[in-house]
């Protein structure tokens, strides 16, 4: 693994190391086995969780952090392109972090760079680092990733976290169950993947249905950066609803939530948002472990 740019150059073997290893790393965070080393943390989309967690995986391994937070402090709004942007940070940095809003971004510079990318969010398209700290919170709180029903609800069409999810569940012996709007469906491709990889799944309009089937609930906000159609909201996860759910349900959402999860599910004790985030740090120090201790 040079670079993490989808999930799909990740075999079923790597992602069971890269999670065993932030097993590692979350029992014990500080560490200097990066001393010396340098990440560019280059966004030009906003972020929180992602560019942060990133960060402090590297200070707390012992690096250095450079880079920036939003496109207007760079030369590209002087017309410089991304390809000599790559090109130039690559002489400065020993790994880059890219989020960008160009579908394909993250591959282009892959193509470009001699030191490791990983994609931090390419558009709407895909998220790896993210679905791997999704993944070690599933098997953290269900002790499997096998054998398991997990429904994915949302916008499902533009979701680049569920998009890359999706596609890892097709490794592993993993239900799946859809609730979204048809306007907001999945692209495609990903269920040729699914269909391909015989993989179980359905298409459902109402949560209520699955809510005593399902040991995972997935949430995904409108991703109305995405799109100029006017979606409005129409599932919204509230507490009394959770009544008949399965007792080892945990709720996921790759955050920021909007109004798809009341706020009153926060206090219940299948919410697990807020445990999956904080998962992104010994995922993140799992990644760039396995990406810089070898260069």
């Amino acid at each position: 693994m040079k670079s993490l740019i989808s999930i799909s150059d990740l075999s079923k073997e790597d992602i069971e190391k890269i999670l065993s290893s932030a097993t590692y790393f979350k029992n014990a965070p500080s560490q200097d086995l990066l001393k010396g080393k340098i990440l560019a943390s280059c966004f030009f989309e906003p972020s929180t969780r992602t560019r942060l967690s990133f960060e402090t995986a590297m200070l707390r391994l012992g690096g250095h952090v450079i880079g920036f937070s939003e496109e207007s402090t760079t030369s590209t709004k002087k017309g410089e392109t991304l390809s000599d942007t790559i090109r130039m940070i690559s002489t400065y940095a020993d790994v880059i972090i890219l989020r960008h809003k160009n579908e394909g971004a993250a591959r282009l510079a892959a193509e470009l760079s001699d030191k490791p990318v990983i994609n931090a969010g390419d558009g709407g398209h895909e998220h790896p680092s993210q679905t791997l700290l999704d993944l070690f919170t599933i098997r953290e709180t269900q002790k499997t990733l096998d054998g398991l029903h997990i429904a994915v609800a949302g916008d499902l069409k533009h979701a680049r976290t569920a998009h890359s999810l999706i596609q890892a569940c097709a490794l592993f012996d993993i239900r799946l169950s859809f609730v979204c709007a048809e306007a907001l469906s999945l692209p495609e491709q990903i269920i040729s993947t699914l269909k391909k990889n015989s993989v179980k799944f359905s298409f459902h309009r109402n949560l209520n249905e699955l809510l005593a089937k399902i040991d995972i609930l997935y949430m995904t906000r409108l991703q109305k950066e995405r799109y100029e159609e006017n979606h409005t909201i129409s599932l919204i996860l509230k507490a009394h609803m959770l009544d008949a759910a399965k007792k080892n349900l945990k709720i996921l959402h790759p955050l920021p939530r909007l109004e798809e999860i009341s706020f009153c599910v926060d206090a219940t004790p299948y919410a697990h948002y807020f445990q999956q985030a904080a998962n992104a740090l010994p995922i993140r120090q799992a990644l760039l472990a396995a990406l810089l201790q070898r260069s």
